[in-house]
């Protein structure tokens, strides 16, 4: 199953793929797509309605994140070998975590806004998971149980904040726009192997980043069940799950994010996000 928000900003409303690909709104039946909406029988339950009786919705109409209410945005840095040598970093032995702010979470084609001061905001297409049910301890055998689905992420990042400003990561990851999150929550059962998924960034029609989730260093359902050791997870709570090489940052010559340029990413069988970058 597919699922969308859609509408002006603060105004989203929910909605499904339908079995011939029509775009549906399922408002009428559904809150939002947030908290125990997200649970694994909620999912079931939406998985046995006719989705040809809601009304069409327009593919011209605003795309919003693909979740709301998020309390935890969690991203895992340097989780594909290729990025971790581009930047010079040593491959991890344990996952490296960091946070980005909720309130950076915007659809996954609004406007990309570089933030006051900034002269190193770079891409990073991701993976990321959509967490259904609470979560503390859980083993890896069991993650997949907690999982509501999965969507595309740019993770974008100021480097200078990042990196030249002192203390830890978050400053460069949690400005506003910076969390693209979308087109579509994909649930499980729709994706036969979630390490055997491509993707791909392109900036101004120049392929930057392409691979395989095959190549992440710790796979989805190990960092579930290690991201819940440390905390506890809550429905809607998001995970980024690390970017392959092909960043601004792991060039000779960086060539960082300015207003005007364009970014499309994607994800098999997840979809496309476009971003246009424009001026804070």
């Amino acid at each position: 199953m597919r699922l969308f928000r859609f509408g002006d900003p603060a105004g989203e409303r929910p909605g499904a793929i339908d079995g011939g690909g029509v775009a549906r709104d399922i408002s009428s039946i559904l809150g939002d797509l947030a908290g125990e909406a997200l649970s694994p029988a909620s999912l079931a339950a939406l998985k046995t309605i006719d989705l040809t009786r809601f009304p069409a919705v327009d593919d011209a109409v605003r795309r919003g994140p693909c979740v709301t209410g998020v309390s935890n945005f969690i991203a895992v840095g340097l989780n594909y070998a290729g990025h971790a040598a581009e930047t010079g970093a040593r491959l991890p032995t344990e996952p490296v975590l960091f946070n980005k702010a909720p309130s950076c979470i915007v659809g996954p084609n609004d406007d990309l806004r570089l933030p006051r001061g900034s002269s190193k905001t770079d891409w990073e297409v991701e993976l990321a998971v959509i967490i259904g049910k609470h979560a503390s301890y859980i083993a890896e055998a069991d993650a997949h149980t907690v999982i509501a689905g999965y969507c595309v992420c740019n993770d974008v990042s100021e480097r200078s904040f990042q990196l030249e400003r002192g203390g830890q990561w978050t400053k460069g990851k949690g400005c506003p726009t910076f969390g693209p999150l979308g087109p579509w929550l994909v649930t499980p059962d729709e994706i036969e192997d979630v390490q055997n998924l491509t993707l791909w960034l392109d900036v101004n029609g120049q392929r930057m980043q392409s691979d395989s989730t095959a190549s992440m260093v710790f796979g989805v359902h190990y960092l579930v069940s290690y991201i819940s050791q440390f905390m506890a997870l809550q429905p809607g709570d998001v995970i980024a799950t690390g970017t392959p090489p092909g960043v601004a940052l792991g060039m000779k010559s960086p060539r960082y994010l300015t207003a005007g340029d364009v970014v499309s990413l994607g994800i098999e069988r997840l979809g496309t996000q476009r971003q246009r970058v424009i001026a804070e």
